[in-house]
């Protein structure tokens, strides 16, 4: 009965993120009588749950692929963190806005970009391999392109940040890795659970940035849903583009797309709520891309398969 209704949510993510997004929205009072700190244990969670599925084999691509890999996460490093500028710019938007969005597109891949892979039928190994490569690389390149783009501006601390994401992805993801090698009849045991249950904690996080900022979010939401669809659709544009004028196959080019438009956003809300708290706006767009790159990413989806 458990594993079933974990799988009902995990099918329909994007309709139960949604959905709370709305029910954080009508019910933002209760919501802010719970702590923000939360969410970062909610991120470690859902990165421990990413390490109980990934195995040994999944960093053979590194190996094996490293050309493929290292160049799917140089554009992605590329090409997310220059969007989010230029739309800033572009859309001349408010200084915590603005943060947050440049948030986003330093961020590693999506923990959620592997299933749209699949689902996709894209190159799920390479996918895994970027999403593996992009996350280990994050505390040193995360930190260092928020400082290049948005420390002009707002004061970063680039050592902070690198420490929050060692222990906010980097040691659950290692933890995960380690109960899967020497406790195999858990990992079995909750296998089938793991993407509901992700989904959840994603929702839950989601539903508490908006709760704790639905009076803003709703005064300045229609701006930033359109800069945040742009982001999203533009990454996966020229994911695809770019690997495509690089001479790879469709399915690396759509596995380089999904990997490219589709963000850890959930770890740029809590580096926003973490190190940046006196712009309180800075974590909606990761909130709102939450939302959109599910629903973008399964309509991507359904569309690659179809080609």
């Amino acid at each position: 009965m458990v594993n079933t209704v974990f799988r009902f949510v995990a099918q329909w993510m994007s309709i139960v993120i949604l959905l709370t997004t709305v029910l954080a929205l009508l019910l933002s009072e209760p919501l802010k009588a719970i702590d923000t700190w939360w969410i970062n244990p909610m991120i470690g969670v859902i990165m421990f749950g990413m390490g109980l599925t990934m195995s040994a084999a999944d960093f053979h691509v590194l190996l094996r692929r490293p050309k493929d890999v290292v160049t799917g996460c140089a554009v992605q490093f590329v090409v997310m963190p220059l969007t989010a500028w230029l739309l800033t710019r572009l859309f001349r938007l408010p200084e915590d806005i603005a943060l947050g969005v440049i948030l986003v597109g330093c961020c590693p891949g999506g923990t959620a970009s592997n299933v749209i892979t699949y689902l996709a039928k894209g190159d799920l190994a390479l996918s895994v391999g970027m999403t593996a490569c992009s996350t280990l690389l994050a505390p040193v390149v995360t930190p260092l392109l928020v400082l290049l783009l948005a420390g002009a501006t707002i004061h970063v601390d680039a050592f902070g940040m690198v420490m929050s994401i060692l222990y906010i992805v980097i040691a659950p993801i290692v933890a995960g890795l380690l109960v899967q090698r020497y406790l195999p009849g858990f990992t079995h045991r909750v296998a089938d659970c793991l993407p509901g249950f992700s989904t959840l904690m994603i929702a839950f996080v989601v539903a508490l940035i908006v709760g704790h900022t639905a009076e803003k979010l709703m005064v300045g939401g229609v701006l930033v849903i359109a800069v945040v669809m742009l982001h999203n659709a533009i990454g996966l544009a020229l994911g695809y583009a770019i690997a495509r004028v690089l001479g790879m196959p469709h399915s690396k080019r759509v596995a380089l797309s999904i990997e490219v438009g589709m963000q850890n956003s959930g770890l740029a809300s809590s580096l926003a709520v973490l190190h940046f708290a006196s712009y309180p706006m800075a974590a909606i767009p990761g909130a709102v891309f939450s939302v959109w790159h599910n629903i973008s990413g399964a309509i991507v989806a359904r569309w690659y398969a179809r080609r």
